[in-house]
């Protein structure tokens, strides 16, 4: 994976990529803008971006796309438009049983590898589990880990035990998808929580319902073993559910204002 240099058939001449990365630099004696290849570069792009004439090389870093408002997304979504579709993200505990079908799981985590990671690491893996027994000993393992500290004991024993009665995988409200992300760097959930962000904004849009699941984060942080049932082995982990809502909501709720320090 590389960025290899520059298409002079193409180049324009235009200097821009000088101000997209300092690994470009202009060559005197050649006369002309050179990469500099054994630099430190993250691949994070950018001078692919911002290159009018497409004129960068690159290899094995994924396809670069060109379409009608990448140069204004206003004009793709208005601000009301997605101010409405944020106020309708709503956690997601009511699935139907349909399974998703693997051309829209695709779309979903294609989502997700857009998401921003500092210093461009893309160090996450993704993890799908949607047999319905492989969830079955993921939840009576978290619940079995969850309930062994005496403070969740007494918050959640009840609500775990009132679940159970209704939904077979009870932590996970029988959602037909639990969808892991996972990193060996520790202190990367940040990162984590964009890219899970990313895929349920993605899911909403393709009608689909999530809903974040930090029992689960919360056991395997406590007891590493956990993930191997999850087959992940990272340092730093996400989880969410996701399938068919079998609910509707009819308004957001409300949100208390906050004030803003330094907006008069």
């Amino acid at each position: 994976m590389s960025i290899l240099g520059i298409n002079y058939e193409k180049c324009s001449g235009c200097n821009i990529c000088l101000t997209a990365c300092p690994l470009f630099r202009r060559d005197k004696d050649q006369n002309k803008v050179v990469f500099n290849s054994t630099g430190s570069c993250n691949l994070c792009g950018h001078c692919i971006a911002r290159c009018p004439e497409d004129a960068i090389l690159y290899e094995d870093i994924g396809e670069a796309l060109s379409y009608e408002g990448i140069n204004k997304p206003e004009k793709i979504a208005s601000y009301d438009t997605i101010y409405k579709f944020l106020r309708a993200n709503r956690s997601t505990r009511l699935y139907k049983k349909k399974k998703v079908p693997n051309d829209v799981l695709k779309k979903v985590f294609d989502a997700m590898t857009q998401a921003p990671t500092s210093a461009n690491r893309r160090t996450e893996n993704f993890t799908i589990i949607s047999e319905r027994e492989e969830i079955k000993k993921l939840n009576d393992a978290v619940n079995e880990e969850r309930l062994s500290h005496p403070e969740v004991y007494g918050k959640y024993s009840s609500i775990f035990k009132f679940l159970s009665k209704i939904f077979y995988n009870y932590l996970y409200f029988d959602a037909p998808h639990v969808i892991i992300v996972d990193s060996p760097l520790k202190g990367v959930e940040v990162n984590i929580g964009i890219i899970i962000t990313y895929g349920r904004l993605a899911a909403q849009a393709l009608g689909l319902g999530t809903c974040w699941n930090g029992w689960t984060m919360g056991a395997m942080r406590n007891n590493p073993e956990l993930r191997n049932l999850a087959k992940i082995s990272g340092e730093s982990v996400g989880v969410f559910t996701m399938g068919y809502p079998a609910l509707k909501f009819y308004r957001s709720p409300p949100r208390t204002p906050k004030k803003i320090n330094g907006l008069e």
